[in-house]
């Protein structure tokens, strides 16, 4: 199974999808790691990607969850995932690939970024990725002012694992 974490930069992709798959005892991956040196350095500078940047690293993405499927891993993938085309894209199997949507107010989003050192993804790209984002209608949500622990745990019960 593929667990797609998804949400805003600062929701808590990284810390939860981390989190799960340690009380899983998954595989963890993070979608930022398979941005281009080029799209990262634009995020760094407060620049938004442009769909043409990101076409590449969703190609990228879906291929890795097809062969993860192939494999019959179990991964947790952090992964913004804020359009429903993006998800579409990247959920061939929706039995075997399911989202969880950390959803959280913009001020408690921006509060946590305003905290965050050494990342690309800055507070000055929050109005853009909400202006983005399109709420998922098929995802396991997730209000995310609560404890992470707490969130993985009715992420857990949520899906019966």
């Amino acid at each position: 199974m593929i667990i797609i974490v998804m949400g805003v930069s600062g929701s808590g992709k990284t810390t939860i999808g981390k989190l799960l798959a340690d009380s899983l005892g998954w595989e963890f991956s993070d979608a930022d790691s398979f941005h281009s040196p080029e799209n990262v350095e634009k995020m760094r500078r407060g620049i938004p990607l442009t769909e043409a940047d990101r076409m590449p690293w969703l190609q990228d993405l879906q291929t890795a969850i097809k062969h993860w499927l192939q494999e019959n891993k179990n991964i947790v993938l952090a992964c913004s995932a804020l359009k429903d085309s993006y998800r579409q894209f990247l959920v061939s199997d929706r039995e075997l690939t399911k989202l969880v949507y950390l959803k959280g107010h913009y001020e408690l989003i921006q509060a946590r970024l305003k905290e965050r050192s050494n990342h690309y993804m800055s507070e000055k790209l929050l109005n853009s990725q909400f202006d983005t984002l399109e709420e998922p209608l098929d995802a396991i949500s997730m209000e995310v002012a609560q404890p992470p622990q707490i969130i993985v745990q009715n992420i857990k019960t949520a899906l019966k694992i």
